[in-house]
């Protein structure tokens, strides 16, 4: 099969992002495809989801014509297309999580290398299986305002390109560029006035892609810390969140509003405001991670120590916010009530 040079991929995925992203915006509206508000929503009006089948299919099409980047497209495909059926119909929980999971054992049976003894290759194919169905519901849990999932995929998969520079890894190279380079012409139509919504189609893919390109990382001898660099973020605002929804004695399955990047909109941050911090502190802290895997143990041990400590502040951050709010303050006025007794009438 012919091979896409990357810049043409990059470039394939750029524009059919692009030229597809109006298009799918039409499709959806008129087909009455919409996020309907709730409790847990950060909007309130309806908002067409489903508009990363865009982003899906632009990064798709340019991971299948290039050599390197091609075994990413399984799962972002397999993602995309539970993601879709979420969209349209619904699905219960379970059916949900069973076929996430039939998505990661068909990814782990394709991609992880054969040599090993057999119990070992099962071993990595189920433990694949379970990174990717949690990767990848973090991936959605964190997909709740303007911009955020987007701007996460774009750099996330620009370090990762950036990383298979560094670890001589064309896979990363390609995938990451090109996941970058579809996620990039989604940006205009969610990052200020949301348009349409990536809906699950769209983080599902997406976060199948990244989780599959970390483990990808991992198993071709990438430092652990280096190879999820670009999640972490998502991982500790998931991660964090689940712990204290746990202790708290609540009930961690259903939806609600206590993400940090929730929170902080609730303290009165804009969208965007949320958006660049969670991808200034995503990027710097991924530069400390993979700077540690490039270095000696002290500098290694000082630089992992920076990166929690600023996953720490970020986790933090929403409750020091909340507490410095100004309270309303009584106006002090006198309220008179008047009171009517039954028989007055």
């Amino acid at each position: 099969m012919m091979s896409l040079p990357l810049a043409g991929g990059i470039l394939l995925a750029f524009v059919v992002g692009a030229v597809l992203q109006p298009l799918i915006l039409r499709l959806l509206r008129a087909a009455a495809v919409l996020d309907m508000p709730s409790e847990r929503s950060s909007h309130s009006t309806p908002v067409p989801r489903g508009g990363g089948v865009g982003v899906a299919a632009a990064a798709g099409l340019a991971l299948v014509l290039n050599e390197h980047a091609r075994p990413i497209a399984i799962p972002l495909l397999f993602f995309a297309v539970i993601g879709l059926l979420e969209d349209l119909r619904g699905l219960p929980i379970r059916i949900r999580l069973l076929l996430q999971l039939l998505a990661g054992l068909a990814t782990g049976v394709v991609l992880v290398p054969s040599g090993h003894a057999l119990y070992v290759q099962v071993i990595l194919v189920l433990a694949l299986a379970a990174w990717l169905a949690s990767y990848v519901n973090a991936f959605n849990f964190m997909d709740g305002i303007n911009g955020i999932s987007a701007v996460h995929a774009i750099l996330g998969g620009t370090v990762y390109a950036v990383l298979g520079v560094l670890t001589d890894l064309p896979l990363l190279i390609a995938a990451g560029s090109m996941i970058a380079a579809a996620s990039l012409t989604f940006l205009p139509w969610n990052a200020w006035v949301a348009k349409v919504f990536l809906g699950d189609v769209g983080s599902y893919a997406l976060g199948g892609a990244l989780g599959t390109i970390a483990a990808y990382a991992i198993v071709r001898g990438t430092p652990p810390e280096a190879a999820v660099a670009p999640l972490a973020l998502y991982l500790a605002d998931t991660g964090w969140t689940l712990l204290r929804r746990i202790r708290n004695g609540e009930a961690w399955y259903r939806p609600h509003r206590h993400h940090a990047y929730q929170r902080l909109t609730d303290s009165g941050w804009s969208h965007q405001r949320v958006t660049v911090a969670t991808a200034l502190t995503g990027a710097v802290v991924a530069g400390c991670l993979i700077a540690a895997s490039f270095s000696g143990p002290l500098a290694r041990a000082a630089l992992d120590a920076v990166a929690l400590a600023i996953l720490a502040v970020y986790l933090a951050a929403p409750r020091w916010l909340t507490a410095q709010r100004p309270q309303p303050q009584s106006e002090g006025r006198t309220i008179h009530v008047r009171t009517v007794s039954p028989t007055s009438r």
